[in-house]
């Protein structure tokens, strides 16, 4: 009988090494964004964060270099609220090839009324979808450069319990800011899948990942300061809680390893070990609304018309040798 292979345990406190590769994070100054480029750094890459606030970038880049020796952190201007800015931040980043990009970047409005960005698109679809999927397009030569890259998509497991309207996935007729939030991030995760459809039919090396991070707070998360701060008082109190979520730090998780793990493939959902909200990372069965073919290819459909953009998988190199260049549509 022929043995079987096992892969090694992955081990969150031990990552395989990676220097040599770089990784853009969006949000990557704050909240979960910043463990994961934290622990990206601490394993050798080369970060890049992706922030609209540069006081703050800095202040992220000064926190990771205190703790780990040697970081490789910079920053690139960043606003997902405005998908005509991003063509200028992937130019700013000065790359010619890139390994992983994490879109982690999110804004969740906890109260009405709705707001809108200056294209006119609700704040939270345009900021968690709308821009990423621009950013995606934009990226693509330096992806397609890059054989392996990665596209890391950070859902939610709010998004569990939602369903899209395609109709109204603006929720212009009736906004409640909770589910609004849940539907952007729903139609985050379904333009993952979906991607990894494209690209894989267009015979890319570039993979589509998904991820959601579980239930994270504050109070369980290990201070930064001055990004993030708790008493003991805090983290006493919300200790219980520890047994059915936990911090931001560990919610980084699924995200490094599906930047970092050689086994990950396209198109999985990696999400904590326990109940999808605490615990080590593991892949995960899709869930059954991400596997709607046809409610993603709508989503496609009006993400280009709203945003103008395509970003369609392009081969490695072009014909004549260079790399292949993504333009937006007419």
């Amino acid at each position: 009988m022929p043995s079987v292979s096992k892969a090694p345990q992955w081990d969150v406190h031990r990552l395989p090494r990676a220097e040599g590769r770089s990784v853009l994070v969006t949000g990557g100054n704050a909240g979960i964004g910043y463990f994961v480029a934290e622990q990206l750094a601490g394993a050798g890459a080369t970060v890049v964060l992706g922030s609209r606030d540069a006081a703050k970038a800095e202040a992220a880049i000064a926190s990771i270099g205190s703790r780990v020796h040697g970081a490789k952190v910079t920053y690139v201007p960043m606003d997902l609220a405005d998908p005509a800015s991003l063509e200028a931040s992937v130019d700013a980043l000065g790359l010619d090839r890139l390994d992983a990009v994490v879109h982690n970047a999110g804004v969740a409005l906890d109260h009405p009324p709705r707001r809108e960005t200056r294209a006119g698109h609700e704040l939270m679809f345009a900021t968690n979808h709308l821009g990423h999927f621009a950013l995606t397009h934009y990226l693509t030569p330096l992806l397609a450069a890059t054989p392996g890259s990665r596209i890391v998509t950070t859902g939610s497991f709010a998004a569990k319990s939602e369903r899209l309207d395609p109709d109204d996935l603006q929720s212009t007729h009736d906004y409640r800011p909770k589910r609004a939030y849940a539907r952007s991030k729903l139609a985050q995760m379904l333009f993952a899948v979906e991607l990894d459809r494209r690209l894989r039919a267009a015979g890319s090396t570039t993979t589509s990942v998904l991820v959601h991070p579980g239930g994270a707070l504050d109070a369980l998360t290990p201070a930064r300061p001055p990004l993030h701060a708790r008493t003991t008082g805090e983290r006493l109190r919300h200790l219980p809680l520890g047994l059915v979520v936990q911090g931001k730090e560990a919610a980084a998780w699924p995200a490094v390893r599906a930047v970092l793990d050689p086994s990950v493939r396209g198109g999985q959902m990696w999400s904590p070990r326990q109940f999808g909200l605490r615990g080590a990372p593991r892949v995960e069965p899709l869930w059954n609304h991400l596997t709607d073919p046809t409610t993603a290819a709508r989503l496609w459909a009006a993400s280009r018309d709203l945003t103008g953009i395509d970003p369609r998988p392009a081969p490695p190199t072009s014909s004549s040798g260079g790399v292949a260049v993504a333009r937006p549509l007419p």
